[in-house]
């Protein structure tokens, strides 16, 4: 289990931008370059889509709002900020709609603290700021009590847990996603309670233990067990998943509730959150036992089912 070490913010000089009109000069100073964060990045992909949605050019914006290449560029994926005035202006450019300003313009004045929540709408697995970064990760760790976590559900156990058909069929795409020849390294912590906890009959149990067993063999994949006879630790009390990244990106902790998620990047929480999966780390089987607890599971199940 790997722990990033923290990462200095790095200083460089900001470029005078120069409108192509040339009817303005846009001065800006020198001041740190700052990382990119979980929510600027989402801001960023925000302003992003909006563009594409009006089908204008980076260079059709920038000229239009006399700003430069570059200013438009760092601000699309979150590694500079602008103001909230400057923000809407781009969204009244692009003619972005009033929910899309509205949920944009909420992003763009939030205090960046490294902690931030977003209401799930119906569920997280289509919230941008997950999805955005489930796509860069570089390793993905997960942990659920008591169900089969998100990323190895089947539709229809999903469809039991959510009652919606479109969210499990979300749910099933985001799988597909880590399963990409590129995709990240993923560790699945997964609780026999789970395996116990019968979720829409027999057969919905079977097939979900059989893609349990299933996805032993899928390559940077590893479902581990936590045996019901492992220690006590508050490490199984709570879900959370935790991303790493590329550096310099720093890592991404998040927890999903009834009716929100909420994300983490400040270095003090992540801490916390590498601690929990070195404790989960410690209490699970081998790979090669948690295939045969899935497998046996699966049979158990059949055999209720006749």
């Amino acid at each position: 289990m790997r722990v990033l070490t923290k990462i200095p913010t790095p200083y460089i000089l900001l470029r005078k931008s120069i409108p192509l009109r040339g009817e303005m000069l846009e001065q800006e100073e020198k001041v740190p370059t700052r990382l990119s964060t979980a929510r600027s990045r989402e801001l960023g992909e925000e302003l992003r889509r909006v563009r594409h949605r009006s089908r204008m050019s980076s260079a059709q914006v920038a000229e239009a709002l006399g700003w430069s290449l570059g200013k438009l560029s760092k601000l699309e994926t979150g590694s500079r900020g602008t103001s909230p005035w400057e923000i809407g202006t781009l969204l009244g450019r692009c003619g972005a709609d009033k929910a899309t300003r509205d949920r944009v313009l909420a992003i763009a004045v939030e205090a960046d603290t490294g902690n931030f929540v977003r209401r799930n709408t119906p569920s997280a697995d289509t919230l941008l700021a997950l999805t955005l970064h489930e796509n860069a990760a570089r390793t993905v760790m997960a942990y659920e009590p008591l169900t089969v976590p998100s990323l190895a559900q089947t539709e229809d156990y999903a469809t039991v847990l959510t009652g919606d058909r479109s969210v499990a069929r979300a749910r099933a795409a985001r799988q597909d996603n880590l399963r990409r020849p590129t995709g990240p390294e993923t560790v699945i912590f997964v609780h026999e309670a789970a395996l116990r906890l019968v979720v829409g009959g027999t057969k919905v149990m079977r097939d979900q233990m059989l893609r349990l067993t299933l996805m032993c063999g899928w390559s940077n994949f590893s479902l581990l067990v936590v045996p019901m006879a492992a220690n006590s630790h508050g490490a199984l009390r709570n879900p959370a998943t935790l991303l790493t990244f590329a550096s310099p990106t720093k890592p991404l902790a998040y927890t999903e509730t009834d009716s929100a998620t909420v994300f983490h990047d400040d270095p003090a929480v992540i801490t916390e959150y590498e601690a929990k999966m070195r404790a989960l780390n410690h209490l699970v089987l081998s790979a090669e036992q948690s295939r045969e607890v899935f497998a046996r599971w699966a049979d158990a199940y059949d055999k209720r089912g006749r």
